[in-house]
């Protein structure tokens, strides 16, 4: 009487042939842990600014409220801007917020100007 063992063995039907789906399967789980790792790992350190409001000064000043959220303890730099009628840079600054404990933070700061500006806004926010 023929066996499964022997049948298996005449007719190629061996564990090998499992082995590359299963190598297969192993590298695509791999390849998906680490792109959720990384997405997550952005995102803890991801710093969240909205512009509140702002109040052109004169023809060299524009001051601009906002506010961000970022993780608690961390250092955090925005690039602020006013802008034109037409929507050209006037004035720029960089503004750096020491860390603290507060998850949001609301932030005034004076852009200095050289032309007359129609708005203030953020650019963005960062990690330090």
């Amino acid at each position: 009487m023929t066996t499964a063992r022997e049948l298996d063995e005449r007719y190629g039907r061996t564990g090998r042939r499992r082995a590359p789906w299963i190598m297969g399967g192993a590298v695509v789980a791999a390849v998906i842990i680490a792109f959720g790792w990384m997405t997550v790992a952005t995102q803890m350190n991801a710093v969240d600014a909205d512009d509140l409001g702002f109040t052109v000064v004169d023809a060299h000043s524009v001051d601009l409220q906002f506010q961000f959220t970022a993780p608690r303890g961390t250092d955090v730099v925005c690039a602020v801007e006013a802008l034109d009628v037409e929507f050209g840079v006037v004035g720029w600054k960089i503004v750096e917020i020491p860390a603290s404990e507060k998850h949001t933070q609301g932030v005034h700061v004076s852009i200095p100007t050289v032309a007359e500006a129609t708005t203030g806004l953020v650019k963005s926010c960062w990690v330090a």
